[in-house]
C-alpha cells in the first residue's frame, strides 16, 4: 500500500503487552506513524496480584502507569476503544467508536477473555464471598482484588477447592495452594481450623506445573503437606443444592463422567477462552 494511501506505518491493538511493544518500537527513532489500540488507560500487573490481595504491597502497585503517560504523544493512543472488525485485504480496521484505521503493518494481541461468567453460577456465588468463601481470581479491576483480601486467609474446616483451568489460560501465575496450606497449618495451631481442614487442587490438565522437573517437585510437596491433587477434571458450575451446600460439577476430561463435590470454601481461576 503506498505510504499516502495509509493512515499509520503500524497499528498495534492489545493490552499491558501492545502498550509497551509500542513504547519500545518509539525508542528506536525510527519514525513510524504508529497507533495503539486498548481498552484500557491503566492496566493490572499479574505478578502484583497476590501481594496486593493480601496487603504486602500498597494497592498502587497493581495498577500499570497510564497509557498515555507510557507511550510518547506523537503516536495516536486510542484508550476504550476496542476493534469492531478487520479487513484485511484492504489493510483497514473499525473500531468500536466509529474510527477507522489504514495501516502498513498489523500487530495484534488480543489476549484471552477471562472472567467468572465463563463457569456457570460463578459469578453469583462470588458475590457474597465474604460469607461463602468463594472467590475468582480474575484479573480485572482494583475493586476485586480489594475484594479478594480474604481468599484463603481463614479456612476453618471441610473442603477448600482450588481450581486452575485448562491451559493456556490467563491469570496469576502462582501455585496457591502451598500457600494456603501454611495458612491452614498455622490457624491449626491456635485452634482456628479443625483437623478435617483439607486443601484439594482440581484442574483438567494432566499437571499442576508445565515443565515436568517443577511440577515434580511440586507435586512431591503436595504429598507431604496433605494436600489432594485431582487432574484431569474440568469445573462445569457451581451451585447451592436444596439444602444450602455449596456443590461444585466436574467433568472428567477423559471419561466423560461427572461427578457433584460438596465443599465449604473455593478459590477460582475461571477458564480462559479466545475472544
Amino acid at each position: 500500500m503506498p505510504a499516502a494511501e495509509r493512515d499509520f506505518d503500524i497499528v498495534l491493538v492489545g493490552g499491558m503487552n501492545a502498550v509497551a511493544l509500542t513504547k519500545y518500537l518509539q525508542t528506536d527513532d525510527l519514525g513510524y506513524k504508529m497507533a495503539v489500540v486498548t481498552p484500557d488507560g491503566k492496566h493490572i500487573i499479574p505478578q502484583s496480584y497476590l501481594p496486593v490481595s493480601h496487603g504486602f504491597m500498597p494497592g498502587l502497585k497493581l495498577m500499570s502507569g497510564s497509557v498515555s503517560g507510557q507511550v510518547q504523544a506523537w503516536s495516536r493512543v486510542d484508550t476504550g476503544a476496542k476493534v469492531q472488525t478487520f479487513h484485511p485485504n484492504e489493510n483497514k480496521l473499525v473500531l468500536n467508536n466509529g474510527r477507522e484505521y489504514t495501516y502498513k503493518a498489523l500487530v495484534l494481541a488480543p489476549g484471552f477473555d477471562h472472567k467468572s461468567a465463563n463457569i456457570e453460577g460463578l459469578g453469583d456465588m462470588e458475590q457474597s464471598h465474604e460469607s461463602e468463601n468463594v472467590f475468582s481470581h480474575v484479573l480485572d479491576t482494583k475493586e476485586r482484588v480489594d475484594r479478594n483480601f480474604n481468599h484463603g486467609w481463614s479456612h476453618q474446616g471441610g473442603d477448600m477447592l482450588y481450581y486452575m483451568p485448562k491451559t493456556p489460560c490467563k491469570g496469576e501465575a502462582n501455585f496457591w495452594p502451598l500457600y494456603y496450606e501454611a495458612w491452614m497449618r498455622q490457624d491449626r495451631m491456635f485452634g482456628r481450623a479443625a483437623e478435617d481442614a483439607r486443601i484439594q487442587v482440581w484442574t483438567p490438565n494432566s499437571f499442576i506445573m508445565e515443565y515436568p522437573y517443577a511440577n515434580e517437585v511440586a507435586l512431591d510437596e503436595c504429598d507431604k503437606r496433605g494436600i489432594d491433587v485431582m487432574l484431569g477434571w474440568d469445573l462445569q458450575k457451581v451451585h447451592f443444592n436444596e439444602i444450602g451446600e455449596k456443590i461444585a460439577t466436574f467433568k472428567n476430561v477423559g471419561t466423560g463422567e461427572t461427578l457433584e463435590k460438596p465443599f465449604s470454601h473455593a478459590n477460582i481461576n475461571p477458564t480462559s477462552r479466545p475472544h
